[in-house]
């Protein structure tokens, strides 16, 4: 059963013991305040930030509290391709390593919402694998047998996370790096639909198909940081574009399991996946209601068909397309299974690749009508676990197994949830994946949370790697879906996401409807003065000269639009603005008054452009 405290492991956990005064997050970070000699030969770590990096970010908390910072005071970690300023990136490969000067989006946004980073985690070189063994910095184990290989590519991401170092990690997903390892280490693994979040400052795999992923404890927390990532870059290219659904699925449930699956022998995890199935069948919402389950058989075969086209068709152009320049110059300081792969793709001509999006248009359209039939699809995370040994003895083939219910997501633009699911009678965990349409991140976190609930209920299922059970709060959706009546609201400044008061919005469930600008009829002023810098909306007078300004839509709960008021400071206020299609919702806006002797930065086109010029 679950324990009536909050796990220390958890974000939903730590932000609880801040806010009562048990912990500090210098008490948190005191492990990474010290010279790390004990974390030295790690493979799960390529680079730790110095003590003087993480008191540097303690630092920026002063005056902040988890009631300003959504993410106060939590630590993380980042995959080593990813960019964080002041740390060496090197994708798992010492000769590409570069010193990056600015941050990823990603860990911008993290770290404007309070949340600490402490490292860079290993992985297969240049993200290519799904086993983690393909790295100059070691081989990182699953945290349950050393035997065992943690998955990859995100492999010390996910080990990091499991045994509590950290309270979450990011990973990278192209064809299954942010699942696999999270089944291998009893882990939630959330994999944003493709475009959901921003991939600027991240080496690239295949750059059409990229996410960033999150390695947590719980679904719960997953969504947490998911609401502080997520969110357009601006000015940043766009190779996937988002359409959001409902954030709460149907309160009958209609889940597609494939009519046949393939477990390449593993007669553990064929018993694991029908034990999985049969606890749906208690599945309860968050009022404790019985959520009622169909179960819809679904052909994977059109699925199948597109994963083969990841490896065997030109998208392994992309990962060339990528380090090109290094490939072509340093090629012999690479992973010679990673090495032997990339250079694949020259066999690729543009005719052939052309054949190849026509045919993925083509069997992509072969699979849409099942989610007519079904809310989402429930598949095992991998269909074994292979050891370290066997990895060694036949890289390829063991690597490719691993992707068997992974490979397809990305290039069909689908989300995905990797959920822990039991144990093996060995003892080793067992994961099971949920699959949806793209846009549909929020209504999977939702099931998530209910399915973690159901696991402790039944079995009291303990955290990552005997970390110990979680409470009912660890385990609640803090970013609540929609259940209530909303109000559309058009944020357009430090309410932005990745922006210093987006919290406020998190904390109060609020989700992004859209992306968009005003009416060509405002202009954006800087207001000096304000902490943090906020920007004041000022609609000009009939026949001004106005320009469209960059605007967030949310919706926000009317339950709590009363308390989100109340944190308004004037000259500030709430009002009606038009949008570029001419419709109006509520939104900031600010008295004329208010912009006296204050910066017009309407050239920008909006706050966040003008913070990254002013930077």
């Amino acid at each position: 059963m679950a324990t009536t405290s909050t796990s220390p492991h958890t974000i939903a956990g730590l932000l609880a013991a801040y806010r009562d005064g048990t912990l500090t997050p210098a008490d948190v970070l005191q492990p990474y305040l010290s010279p790390a000699a004990d974390r030295a030969a790690d493979p799960a770590w390529i680079t730790l930030a110095s003590p003087a990096f993480v008191q540097a970010q303690i630092d920026r908390l002063q005056g902040h509290s988890p009631a300003t910072l959504p993410l106060y005071g939590i630590p993380f970690a980042a995959k080593d391709n990813i960019d964080v300023a002041g740390l060496p990136t090197t994708a798992a490969c010492p000769d590409y390593a570069y010193e990056p000067q600015v941050n990823a989006t990603v860990i911008e946004r993290l770290m404007a919402a309070g949340a600490i980073v402490v490292g860079k985690t290993n992985l297969d070189q240049f993200a290519t694998g799904l086993v983690g063994t393909r790295s100059p910095y070691g081989i990182p184990r699953s945290t349950f047998s050393a035997d065992h290989v943690s998955g990859g590519s995100s492999a010390g991401s996910a080990v990091v996370v499991a045994r509590g170092d950290v309270c979450f990690s990011l990973g990278t997903d192209t064809a299954g790096s942010g699942r696999v390892p999270a089944g291998f280490n009893n882990l939630v693994g959330l994999k944003p639909t493709p475009g959901l979040v921003p991939i600027t400052g991240v080496v690239p795999a295949c750059k059409s198909l990229d996410c960033v992923s999150i390695f947590a404890l719980t679904a719960s927390d997953a969504a947490r940081v998911l609401a502080v990532m997520e969110g357009p870059d601006a000015g940043a290219p766009v190779f996937n574009t988002v359409v959001l659904q409902s954030p709460r699925f149907p309160r009958s449930l209609r889940i597609g399991v494939p009519t046949e699956l393939e477990f390449f022998g593993d007669a553990a995890y064929v018993a694991a996946f029908e034990q999985a199935k049969a606890r749906w069948s208690t599945l309860c919402d968050e009022t404790g209601a019985p959520w009622p389950v169909e179960f819809v058989p679904v052909d994977l075969a059109p699925f199948s068909a597109v994963a083969r086209l990841l490896y065997e068709g030109p998208w392994v152009a992309e990962r060339y397309a990528a380090i090109s320049e290094f490939i072509e110059s340093s090629a012999d300081k690479m992973n010679p299974v990673v090495r032997g792969i990339i250079e694949g793709a020259r066999r690729f001509d543009a005719q052939t690749t052309f054949k190849s999006l026509y045919k993925l248009r083509e069997l992509a359209a072969g699979t849409t009508g099942v989610w007519d039939l079904i809310d989402f699809m429930l598949v095992p995370t991998t269909p074994t676990h292979p050891t370290v040994a066997s990895v060694e003895a036949d890289p390829v083939v063991r690597n490719s197994q691993l992707g068997t219910y992974t490979n397809f997501v990305n290039l069909l633009g689908l989300s995905a949830l990797a959920l822990p699911a039991g144990f093996t009678e060995a003892g080793m965990p067992f994961g099971i994946t949920l699959i949806a349409p793209g846009g549909a991140d929020a209504a999977l976190a939702d099931v998530g949370v209910a399915w973690q609930q159901g696991l402790q209920g039944h079995t009291g299922y303990p955290l990552g790697c005997r970390l110990g059970l979680p409470s009912r709060q660890d385990l609640t959706l803090a970013v609540q879906p929609e259940a209530a009546p909303t109000m559309a609201l058009a944020v357009v400044g430090a309410h932005l996401s990745g922006m210093p008061l987006h919290g406020q919005l998190v904390e109060r469930g609020a989700r992004l409807r859209a992306s968009t600008t005003t009416s060509a009829a405002y202009k954006l002023y800087a207001l000096p003065g304000t902490v943090p810098p906020k920007p004041g909306l000022v609609r000009v007078s009939d026949g001004g000269a106005g320009t469209p300004i960059a605007v967030e839509v949310y919706d926000v709960p009317l339950d709590d639009i009363g308390s989100f008021l109340a944190l308004i400071p004037p000259p500030l206020g709430l009002g009606s603005v038009e949008l570029a299609d001419g419709s109006w919702v509520k939104g900031f806006i600010c008295e004329p008054c208010g912009v006296a002797g204050a910066q017009d930065i309407s050239e920008f086109g909006g706050w966040r452009a003008y913070m990254k010029r002013s930077a």
